[in-house]
């Protein structure tokens, strides 16, 4: 079985495990100085072509955006961020806790825009009583989105552009950088970020770390201090060698060897109906005979389903996914309005409906 709940079910590639294991007994200097991190660091700085970025290796995700945003911003500032952007909605009001706040404004297909960045820039700087109001500071994206989109080459140019601009700082979360940079049909490199971006980091934990993260700032202006402020925030990793081989190990040889899986049953929950649909066409494996899908699209439910049949795959059952004791249609249904809490679900009032979709693939077409 394969099960797509989260993209961190396992533990960590083996390779990564030999490798920790064959340095076990090594004894390094502490906090990120040992020659694993410096190693991996220029691994990363060469694969961007910025020979003179900062490079900083942190545990988490949430924990990297609120390290990153606090050393960014000044007091009265805050971050514009699309209303589905995970800092909004899936870090438990993180970056208000470090006494910044999160301007959400809407976005297309979970992507922000130049015109929403700048619209909002606008009506903070129009407003006749501006000096009361939170300035924007920065902008923050992630590379795939929330909803499983990606930006283009051509979008994040775009994007930084607008930010140069206005003014404002432009952070990339990379936490699933990987699946953008493997995405077909997208034409994003680790360069062109580090490029386009003052600050981004690559995702580990996602991707075959045990957990990690890599901070890369490529503008000069936010590197001071930024490990005063890692320190700060709990970031610092007194044993920090253990981040540094995880990264270096990712960075040599892009793991090789990760045995075929033969699953009869693959899970894909939590994601977009579009990209888990591609995730299937993506591969063969879901179309060899026997093989069962389980799939729960947390939107675009209804090209999920068009792909599924248009793809030569029966929907043997299709089951409404509710919880009277949450409000779930807000998290399941996002763009729809809300329900009130425990009321059930109408089909009748959307022609769109989220619920787990089991299918087999049809071999008579």
């Amino acid at each position: 079985m394969i099960r797509f709940d989260c993209d961190y079910l396992e533990g960590a590639h083996p390779a990564i495990l030999q490798k920790l294991l064959d340095t076990n007994m090594d004894q390094t200097i502490g906090y990120g100085e040992d020659p694993y991190c410096a190693a991996a660091a220029e691994k990363i700085r060469k694969v961007c072509g910025t020979p003179d970025a900062a490079v900083h290796f942190l545990v988490g995700g949430t924990q990297t955006n609120t390290t990153v945003i606090y050393s960014i911003l000044r007091p009265h500032e805050g971050v514009l961020a699309v209303t589905t952007g995970h800092i909004n909605c899936h870090e438990v009001n993180a970056i208000e806790g470090t006494g910044h706040k999160v301007l959400a404004i809407p976005g297309e297909n979970g992507k922000l825009t130049p015109k929403a960045i700048e619209d909002a820039y606008l009506s903070w700087k129009n407003d006749f009583s501006w000096e009361h109001i939170v300035k924007p500071g920065m902008v923050y994206v992630s590379q795939s989105t929330e909803t499983g989109t990606l930006y283009t080459k051509a979008e994040l140019e775009a994007l930084s552009a607008a930010c140069r601009e206005l003014g404002l700082y432009l952070f990339l979360d990379g936490a699933r950088l990987g699946y953008g940079l493997v995405a077909g049909g997208y034409d994003v490199t680790m360069a062109d970020i580090a490029r386009l971006c003052d600050v981004f980091y690559i995702g580990g934990t996602k991707v075959g770390a045990l957990f990690g993260e890599a901070v890369v700032i490529s503008n000069p202006a936010l590197k001071e201090d930024f490990r005063y402020i890692m320190k700060q925030k709990g970031a610092m990793f007194a044993k920090g060698r253990l981040l540094g081989i995880q990264f270096d190990v990712l960075m040599t040889d892009g793991l090789k060897g990760v045995e075929a899986y033969a699953p009869e049953d693959i899970y894909i929950l939590g994601m977009g109906g579009e990209l888990i649909m591609r995730i299937i066409n993506d591969s063969a494996y879901p179309r060899e005979k026997g093989v069962r899908l389980i799939l729960q699209p947390m939107t675009h439910p209804n090209d999920l389903r068009k792909g599924l049949l248009s793809g030569g795959f029966n929907i043997v059952e299709e089951t409404l996914v509710k919880d009277r004791d949450r409000d779930v249609c807000r998290s399941l249904f996002l763009g729809y309005e809300d329900y009130e809490q425990g009321e059930d679900y109408d089909r009748s009032r959307h022609d769109v409906h989220c619920g787990v979709y089991e299918t087999s693939f049809r071999e008579d077409l």
